[in-house]
């Protein structure tokens, strides 16, 4: 029985074990190159269309929508935060398959897999895109966890956002399982950096989380130098056969290119991806061939710039980045238009002081704490 059907009272808890278990440390193996496949050995796509359309016939591209935008200060989905040319994330996805369907005459289907804190007002903005077939799905929802007491607290009944918990990624195979899946799991990673983004990929007996001692072990690049990207090709129908007979889901690492992930997390991956760094294409963000350094800048902006609205206007346009290497900016700083940014800057607003980067200000290599800095 499913707890939104469980008719109990609020007060009727159901017994929850504190006891957590953790992954044992000294049963971790690490990944190495020879787990993973190169992503530049992979077959490049055919030069012929009608092979490009065969292989297109048999995707659908499969999305999780379950985030909201919170962390920049937004109300709704974090797929409607505004990326580029006052498109969105949303717009983004849908443009390139859009893009895809018109140029090889194929249907590519889109699936989204929301929250109940996603799924209402996402149906409302799918209403207006063409050209493509978008299903989506609601991931279940979990009881709500009362910690002080060691007790999950039955839902109601509520089916929405406020009537459990989200269930998380791992919910995707079970909410798919009539869906007819594919023969093959592949998962791609790329080099881990210090953003920590990511799980880092490990073999382990289990998937308990990482205990407390070894989590700054767990952070450093020079171990574990690959995560996953959470990018996965699968086959629908192994991965049915695999869930209805509770087996492992094992998975084929290919290795890619930093480059391959471009994720959309705070407002510092927003000046990135707005920037001269990156052009915009039939949905695709591509990057600036004009740059020399294969990594991208490495970005840090104060809590002045954390919400969408305030990043939004304190830049008067979005300075080029061609040569930055890392930027860092505390305070109330404030950026005016066509500003070059070049090698390592930082910038720090004393408290109480407005700093205003004039127009046109070309600065490399810069510790700016005022004025006379620049």
């Amino acid at each position: 029985m499913r707890y939104s059907e469980m008719l109990v009272p609020v007060h009727d808890f159901i017994p929850l074990s504190v006891e957590a278990e953790h992954v044992e440390w000294s049963k971790v193996q690490f990944q190495t190159k020879e787990n993973l496949v190169p992503y530049d050995i992979m077959l490049p796509v055919p030069e012929d269309s009608v092979q490009v359309r065969d292989l297109l016939d048999k995707l659908a591209v499969l999305k999780l929508n379950e985030g909201l935008g919170t962390t920049m200060g937004c109300t709704g989905p974090r797929c409607v935060v505004i990326v580029r040319n006052g498109l969105t994330i949303l717009d983004l996805i849908v443009n390139e398959i859009q893009t895809l369907n018109a140029k090889y005459k194929c249907d590519v289907p889109l699936l989204l897999m929301n929250s109940a804190n996603t799924h209402e007002e996402t149906q409302e903005i799918l209403k207006g895109y063409k050209g493509v077939e978008i299903l989506a799905h609601v991931l279940n929802q979990f009881p709500h966890s009362v910690v002080e007491v060691a007790m999950r607290l039955p839902c109601d009944g509520d089916s929405g956002k406020d009537g459990g918990c989200p269930s998380g990624h791992s919910d995707v195979f079970s909410v798919l399982m009539n869906s007819g899946i594919l023969d093959e799991l592949l998962s791609k990673v790329i080099p881990k950096t210090a953003d920590v983004e990511g799980g880092a990929l490990i073999s382990h007996e289990g998937n308990d989380p990482v205990p407390d001692d070894p989590v700054n072990e767990f952070k450093l690049i020079e171990i574990f130098k690959n995560f996953c990207t959470s990018n996965l090709w699968i086959n629908l129908n192994a991965i049915k056969r695999l869930v209805q007979e509770d087996a492992p889901i094992n998975a084929i690492w290919s290795f890619v290119p930093r480059s391959r992930l471009l994720p959309v997390e705070a407002s510092s991956d927003l000046l990135l991806v707005q920037s001269d760094l990156y052009t915009l294409s039939d949905g695709l963000l591509t990057r600036n061939s004009a740059r020399e350094n294969p990594a991208n800048p490495a970005i840090e902006l104060g809590p002045e710039f954390k919400k969408f609205a305030d990043f939004s206007r304190r830049f008067d346009s979005i300075p080029s980045i061609l040569e930055l290497d890392s930027l860092k900016v505390d305070g109330d700083v404030w950026f005016g238009s066509g500003v070059t940014l070049k090698g390592n800057i930082t910038i720090n607003a004393k408290s109480g002081v407005k700093m205003e980067i004039p127009d046109g200000a070309v600065l490399q290599d810069k510790n700016i704490n005022g004025p006379e800095d620049m």
